[in-house]
This record gives C-alpha cells, sequence and structure tokens, in this order.
C-alpha cells in the first residue's frame, strides 16, 4: 500500500512562512524606512488639503403626472435608465449652471473663476466671463441617479457649508422652473402649429377625394362591400373564368368517353362501353336473349335443330341480337353528340373570356391610377388624424402646468467636511507605505541572483553543502576560533572539518584547498580558520598562500617582517624552510606571499608546485590551500587538481548562481576532487533559508557568541 506523506503540503507552507519571515528581518529597516516616510508625506498632504463642505438635494421623477402619458404603460415606460439619465445630463448642462450663476451672482465669485481679471490679461466680456464661471460651478457639481431607484441626488462641494446647500437647492429649482417652462412654452407653439397644418390637410383631403370620385365615375371603377376597389370587367371575370374551366373540362370528359366507344365498336366490344351497359333497354334486352336462349337448349335437346318450334326460337334470338346491335349504335352516336354539344358551349364561353380580357387589360391603367389616387387620399387622412391626436395632447399640455419632478430633501449646511476624511487618509498612508516598502523589498529580493539553501547548492552543484559559516561583525573573524572557540563561528568550522576528514576508517585528505568563484567571497578567512581548528584539533597543520595576485592572508595572519613566500619558493630562489613560518596558533605554519605578484608566467604549470606539496604531506598532517579564485584565473584550476579535496567557497544570498556553477563545472571538468561547498557570511537569523538550523535560538545556549 502506497503511503502518502500528509505533511509534506505543511512543510512548504512552513518553509515558504520561514522564508517570509526571514526576509522581513533581513529587510526590515528598509521597510520601517520607507513606510515611515510615504506615511509621513501622505499625514502633512493631507494635513494641506482644504476642507470642501458638500450639499445634497434629491429629486423625485415622477412621470405619471405628465399630462402628454396617454396611459399607465406609457408614463411607465419613460422611467426607463436612458430617461433618467437623460435628466441627470440636463442638470449637469452649462445651460443650467448659468441660470444658476444669475439668479445667486455668483459672477464675481473667486471660488468658481470669477473675481477681477489678472493684470497684463485681456478683460472678458460679460457672456465670456458668464460662462467661465458657469464652468467652474459645473465643476464642483455631481448628479447621479440614486441607485435603481427614481430619484436624481444633485451634489455641490464648496469650501463654505451655507453656499454649498445653497447653490445646490438653486439647482433643484432652477431644473423644476426650466422644465415646466420648456413644457408649456413648446406645448403652446406646437399647438399653433398643428392648428394651422390641420387647416392646410383639410383642403388637400377634400381635392384628393374629389379627384378619385371623379376618375372611378370616368372608368367604370365601384367599391365593393369590403372597402376595395375594382371595375365591372374585374368583376365579371371571375364567375366566367369559373364557368368556362367548367364547361372545357366536361368537354374534354365527353369527348374521351366518345373516343373510347368508337374504339370498342372498332374492336366488335360493344359490351364494355360503359353508357351501353347501364343503357335499361339493352338491360331488358339481354334478359330477353337469356330467355330465348335457354329455351332455344331445351327445344333442340328435346327435338333437335330441324323442329319447327326449333327454327322459330332460333330467329327470335336472331331478332333480339339485331335489336341490341342497333341499340348499341344509337348510344355510341349519343356519346358524340352530347361531345360535340359540350365543346360547342366551352367555345362559346373562351370567346367570351377572350373578350372580357382584352377589355381587362385596357382597363389595368385606370386601375393603376385609381388605387394611386385612393392611396394619396389615405395617407391624408391618416395624416390629419394623427395630427388631430397631437394638437389634442399639445393643447392639454398647455393647460397644465404639473411637474414631472419634485423636491423631496432640500439641502441644508453640513456640520463637517466632505474632504478629507482625515482618519482614511492617514489609514491609507501607512497602507501605501506598507504596499511600497513590500514591492522595494521584494524587488529587492528578486534582484539577488545568490544562493541560499541547501536544496539550491546540492541541486546546482551536485554536491553537500558541508558547512554555513555566520556573518559575524569583527574586523578579523578567523581570529574568533582562537577566542570564543564555542562560538557558531567556530562550530560551523568544526563542521566543515569532520565533513572534510570524513567518518573513522577511510583515508583522511591531507591535501585540501579552498577557492571561490569570484574575489571577496570569505576564502582566505575561511581558509584560515579552517586552518586553526585543524591545529586546535591536534593536526599539524600549514595554510598555504596560493593566491599570489591579492596576497590576503599576510593581512589577517601575523607575517615575519621581510620574509619570503611562495613566489619566491616557486622561482627556486628559497629553500622551503626558509619560507615556513609560524602562525601564533599551536600546530599551525603558514607560508605567506609577502607582496602581491602579477605576472603571465605559468606559476603552478610546472613540476615544482607537486614535489612542495609532497614533501609537506611527510612533515604534516594537513595542509591547507588558499586558491585564488576560478572566474577570470586559471591559476586556481591547476592547483585544484593537485589537492586530494577541493571545497568552493560561496558567500550567500550575494554570488550569482551561474558564477558557482561554471566554478563547479571547471572544478570537475580538470579532474579535482569538488568534495562539497560552503557557505560564509550567512546571516543569522535566516533559519531556514540559511541552511542549517544549528542558527536556531533553541541552540542559544549551547554556543558562546562571538
Amino acid at each position: 500500500m502506497k503511503v502518502v506523506n500528509a505533511a509534506e503540503p505543511e512543510t512548504r507552507l512552513g518553509d515558504l512562512i520561514r522564508s517570509v519571515r526571514d526576509v522581513l528581518r533581513r529587510r526590515l529597516w528598509v521597510l520601517l524606512a520607507i513606510t515611515a516616510a510615504i506615511t509621513i508625506i501622505g499625514v502633512v498632504l493631507t494635513l494641506r488639503i482644504t476642507p470642501t463642505y458638500q450639499g445634497v438635494t434629491r429629486l423625485q421623477i415622477d412621470p405619471s403626472r405628465n399630462p402628454l402619458a396617454r396611459s399607465a404603460g406609457e408614463a411607465q415606460a419613460q422611467l426607463a435608465s436612458e430617461a433618467l439619465e437623460t435628466e441627470v445630463s440636463v442638470i449637469r448642462s452649462l445651460d443650467l449652471a448659468r441660470v444658476v450663476v444669475k439668479r445667486l451672482n455668483l459672477i464675481n465669485d473667486p471660488e468658481f473663476g470669477g473675481g477681477p481679471t489678472p493684470e497684463g490679461q485681456p478683460a472678458l466680456s460679460p457672456e465670456a466671463k458668464l460662462d467661465v464661471v458657469a464652468r467652474g460651478v459645473n465643476n464642483h457639481l455631481d448628479a447621479s441617479r440614486d441607485k435603481l431607484t427614481y430619484i436624481i441626488v444633485i451634489r455641490f462641494n464648496s469650501q463654505s457649508a451655507t453656499k454649498a446647500a445653497r447653490i445646490a437647492n438653486t439647482f433643484a429649482a432652477a431644473y423644476l422652473d426650466t422644465k415646466v417652462g420648456n413644457k408649456i412654452g413648446t406645448a403652446e407653439r406646437q399647438t399653433q402649429w398643428y392648428q394651422r397644418r390641420q387647416n392646410e390637410l383639410a383642403a388637400e383631403i377634400r381635392a384628393a377625394d374629389e379627384r378619385v370620385a371623379q376618375f372611378q365615375a370616368q372608368t367604370g371603377i365601384v367599391r365593393g362591400t369590403s372597402n376595395q376597389q375594382g371595375t365591372i370587367v374585374d368583376q365579371q371575370v371571375a364567375p366566367l373564368s369559373l364557368q368556362l374551366a367548367s364547361a372545357e373540362s366536361f368537354a374534354a370528359e365527353a369527348r374521351a368517353k366518345e373516343q373510347s366507344a368508337r374504339q370498342q365498336v372498332r374492336r366488335g366490344t360493344l359490351d364494355t362501353i360503359s353508357d351501353v351497359r347501364q343503357s335499361a333497354t339493352i338491360q331488358d334486352l339481354r334478359r330477353q336473349r337469356a330467355t330465348l336462349s335457354q329455351t332455344l337448349e331445351d327445344v333442340r335437346g328435346r327435338y333437335g335443330e330441324r323442329h319447327p318450334d326449333f327454327i322459330k326460337v332460333r330467329d327470335q334470338v336472331a331478332g333480339l341480337d339485331a335489336e341490341l346491335k342497333k341499340e348499341m349504335t344509337r348510344v355510341v352516336s349519343s356519346l358524340d353528340a352530347d361531345a360535340g354539344a359540350a365543346e360547342a358551349r366551352a367555345a362559346s364561353l373562351r370567346a367570351s373570356m377572350n373578350q372580357l380580357e382584352q377589355k381587362q387589360g385596357a382597363n389595368a391603367r385606370a386601375s393603376v391610377m385609381a388605387a394611386s389616387l385612393q392611396r394619396d387620399a389615405d395617407s391624408k387622412h391618416d395624416a390629419y388624424e394623427k395630427l388631430a391626436a397631437l394638437a389634442l395632447e399639445s393643447r392639454q399640455a398647455a393647460q397644465n402646468s404639473i411637474a414631472q419632478a419634485q423636491i423631496i430633501d432640500n439641502a441644508e449646511p453640513s456640520q463637517a467636511p466632505s474632504w478629507p476624511n482625515r482618519p482614511l487618509l492617514f489609514v491609507l498612508s501607512l497602507i501605501a507605505g506598507l504596499g511600497v516598502g513590500v514591492a522595494v523589498i521584494v524587488t529587492q529580493e528578486l534582484m539577488i541572483t545568490g544562493l541560499r539553501s541547501i536544496d539550491e547548492v546540492e541541486a546546482e552543484l551536485g554536491v553537500p553543502l558541508i558547512a554555513a559559516i555566520p556573518s559575524v561583525k569583527q574586523e578579523r573573524p578567523a581570529d574568533i576560533v582562537v577566542d570564543k572557540p564555542t562560538s557558531q563561528y567556530a562550530e560551523a568550522l568544526r563542521n566543515a572539518r569532520a565533513s572534510l576528514l570524513g567518518v573513522r576508517g577511510q583515508a583522511r585528505p591531507k591535501v585540501i584547498a579552498l577557492t571561490s568563484a569570484l574575489p571577496s567571497e570569505g576564502k582566505t578567512t575561511t581558509a584560515l580558520a579552517l586552518a586553526r581548528v585543524m591545529a586546535m584539533n591536534g593536526d599539524r597543520t600549514i595554510i598555504v598562500d596560493a593566491d599570489v595576485r591579492r596576497a590576503q592572508l599576510r593581512m589577517i595572519t601575523p607575517t615575519a617582517p621581510d620574509g619570503k613566500g611562495l613566489v619566491e619558493l616557486l622561482h627556486g630562489e628559497v629553500e622551503l624552510d626558509t619560507v615556513i613560518e609560524a602562525s601564533g596558533v599551536d600546530n599551525l605554519d603558514q607560508i605567506v606571499i609577502h607582496k602581491p605578484y602579477f605576472s603571465s608566467e605559468n606559476l603552478f604549470g610546472n613540476d615544482l608546485m607537486p614535489k612542495i606539496l609532497e614533501e609537506l604531506s611527510e612533515r604534516y598532517d594537513t595542509i591547507i590551500l588558499d586558491l585564488p579564485p576560478l572566474v577570470g584565473l586559471a591559476d586556481g584550476r591547476f592547483l585544484a587538481a593537485l589537492a586530494d579535496a577541493v571545497t568552493l567557497v560561496i558567500k550567500w544570498n550575494k554570488t550569482p548562481k551561474h558564477a558557482v556553477v561554471s566554478a563547479a563545472s571547471w572544478l570537475k571538468g580538470d579532474g579535482a576532487n569538488l568534495v562539497g561547498s560552503m557557505y560564509t557570511m550567512v546571516d543569522t537569523s535566516s533559519q531556514s533559508v540559511g541552511s542549517y538550523y544549528y542558527y536556531s535560538k533553541q541552540y542559544a545556549d549551547y554556543y558562546q557568541e562571538a
């Protein structure tokens, strides 16, 4: 059965929380500084804002009181959103603002752009100044619909509470006055125009009706019961066409019967003709013949064919056959006569129809002209009826001054300013400061390209992180391992020693090289501190400064004056014993470079350096090599290949990831034994992001803090 680790999501969430906490610890002062600065700026700007007061007047729109609304449904339709927004636009119009400015004499109010003309500018005309002040008043006005109600709220902002209320109420009153006055004046003008137009249409209708009647009388056009026009010929065509169709159908049927009968006569099968079979005379003759035929058979059987009775009966049968044939011939002749009569009637009706069609073609133009005249007359009648209805509505509106809107709430002077809301702005300033501060520290974190965790190192380099050296505020951090051997700093280096030397039973490396990808990553300090830890744990140790161009080891450890170092040794100028110096720590010697050396020669590319290391291996348990940085310099790659173990020093949260990856790839490609990496200058507050959890406060009692 598969076991699901339910704690894994919680672990990831905990890591995220700890990461955020670590960032806040590292960037706390930046966050506080930005937040405080923006908050102070916001408070100062808020205090400098001039307070404004707001007057609020509320109007109710009621189209049901509109005298022009002919029904409740039409009044309700006028309450649509579009209609209400139209009324709001009327309140915001510049014309209404001009009315308010004139009523309240705001033309010289400096708050709205009035007052005297500034020096050096031409004086404005009264109309132009009125427009300027009206636009200034409109800039302080806000009118809107109150949610989904039929109420319009008029808000006016001013530095004076009394002025704000007075102007808001004046806007509402001016809107009502303008709306009623415009409606009444418009209705009166419409009534006069409607009356003139009605008189003109009445005369046109009479003339149109006379033209229609005269033309109908001349062309024989009559009006039916359904009020449809048509000529006498049109009325005759329809029934005659029905009679013609019936006659032609009957004639065709009769001729078909006659032709079928003649075909049967030619074949000698008259009995198959339907009229022959249905003839009563023929049916009676056939019954008689059937009776005589039976008698003939009886006489033949009794007397024979020569008997007089047989001959008599046979003659009677022959007579009946002759009568039958004669009757059948007569029936066929009657069919021919019937077909001829039907065809004659159809021909007569067709001739009459042709005459009517000729007359109908002649009357077609007259019918079109009559229809056109009638349409013209009908359109004039419709226009007159609509105009009469509109004239009635206009007269009613002219006699009625009921408004469609009313004021339901007058503005009163406000006791508190509407702007600014200082407590809210103070809080918003604080929130804005926090937001900007968080954005800044997040940006700073995103711009960091360095490595910060164990997982990042092991994933990118493929080697373990053997130590995380904390950042300490001391000029020479390597002295801490001697002065305070139980501190976090010293304990981190002992962890590195344990990882490098391995467990008991394994061959321990003698030559241990420390290098870095870039300069200023704490490599030399870490190498010296590691060498001192090795010596303090009983190992005969020597540290060799191989960073000839920078020679930093001489700056952090006591050296002999006018001494010789590795450069002179590699040049063959001195012997090995001459360059070995005491470091001041028991069991620890050193070979330093007393002066930076710059040359293009391949100082470590010959066989001398391996011989020096071999001779040192016979004298010491551990040799610590302080190599130069790998990126940009080739010396470190030659020396790293000579070491038993190589450690890559990485400045926590600083060294770019691509530089570290490149350095590790070069070491592996050169055949160097890269056994691990070490973080230097780790922020001790970054427990999870840093590396090891021994920076936690839970270990505070285990260390003697540096």
